[in-house]
């Protein structure tokens, strides 16, 4: 893909070793249309079966691409919501002005905004009206108090240090959970009897997931993408996620978060994803998104971002300038 196509073409040794265990699956017919309801149902239009490992687990393997423009949460009545691809890439490469996005967004050669998803306005299908449940008081609290440490700089986020800066920004860490987004959202999965593994194209994340049945990890030992443990349910891959950190959340989920995941290949190019959030500290009910991940074998190429990681730099550098811009009229103003 185009950002892809820039970097450079070394792949790091942890990723060049679980890729010998690979099995490559190639050509078969075009990814079908999904539509409303469980992405569990068969295609309307099946192509040969899907895959079985060597030792007869349903086949994951391989790159998947899960990059859409189709929204997370449903729009309000009114809103436009752009998820045509080419007028998003028209829409990228506008001047900041006139889009509102502020200077320093990707323009067009830097995304990839995936296929909109035929029939679907949002990617969460549960609540019914595709939208977030409600905040739990907690949650409301919590976020209200939630305040900018430094809000004349850099518009209002704290970036006194880097600290301050999210795990994004900082090359940390990237959400576990399959949830589109407009560059680097690919996934490669690798498997061995009794462990499956993901790798996350973007931040570089590994993700191993044993299925022997082994109990999660105590409660004090908390990883950053936290401790997943896995099942086969027929053809579909069940990953059981808990024991987070609380740093790594999504749209403010906590620690307490209880992530279920279902992986379910319907042909050789179209794995159907569907993630259940229960996060009762932070959400007044369970939600849950449904993604179909497209096949990929144009190859994964290593994510460089602590080392090409200038903005931080420029973050920084900004609010202090800000910081000395506004002392300065506070003396000319005396």
């Amino acid at each position: 893909m185009r950002q892809r196509l820039i970097q450079f073409a070394s792949v790091a040794a942890v990723i060049a070793i679980v890729t010998l265990a690979m099995v490559n699956v190639r050509g078969q017919t075009q990814a079908p249309t999904v539509g409303h309801g469980s992405l569990t149902k068969p295609a309307a239009k099946p192509g040969p079966p899907p895959p079985k490992t060597p030792w007869g687990d349903p086949d994951l393997q391989g790159e998947w691409a899960g990059m859409t423009p189709t929204p997370l949460e449903r729009p309000d009545p009114g809103k436009v919501v752009v998820t045509d691809p080419a007028e998003l890439d028209r829409l990228y490469d506008l001047d900041p002005e006139e889009t509102g996005r502020g200077v320093g967004s990707y323009n067009a050669f830097w995304h990839e905004t995936g296929l909109p998803i035929p029939g679907r306005d949002s990617l969460i299908v549960d609540p019914p009206n595709g939208k977030l449940p409600p905040l739990t008081p907690e949650a409301q609290k919590a976020r209200a108090a939630a305040r900018p440490r430094n809000p004349d700089a850099d518009g209002g986020d704290r970036a006194d240090g880097p600290e301050d800066r999210s795990l994004h920004e900082r090359c940390l860490n990237w959400e576990v959970m399959i949830t589109g987004g407009g560059n680097n959202t690919w996934y490669r999965i690798v498997q061995t009897p009794g462990w499956v593994a993901i790798n996350q194209y973007r931040i570089h994340d590994m993700r191993l997931i044993p299925l022997d049945g082994r109990p999660h990890l105590p409660q004090d030992v908390r990883p950053w993408v936290g401790d997943s443990r896995g099942h086969w349910e027929g053809k579909t891959l069940v990953v059981d996620t808990t024991n987070y950190n609380g740093k790594n959340n999504f749209r403010g989920s906590s620690k307490n978060m209880h992530l279920i995941e279902r992986f379910t290949r319907i042909d050789a190019d179209t794995i159907n994803y569907e993630a259940t959030v229960n996060d009762p500290t932070v959400w007044t009910k369970p939600w849950t998104v449904l993604n179909p991940l497209r096949r990929d074998s144009s190859g994964f190429f290593e994510y460089a971002c602590h080392e090409g990681n200038f903005a931080m730099v420029g973050m920084l550098s900004g609010a202090r300038a800000k910081e000395k811009a506004k002392t300065a009229a506070t003396k000319g103003g005396q």
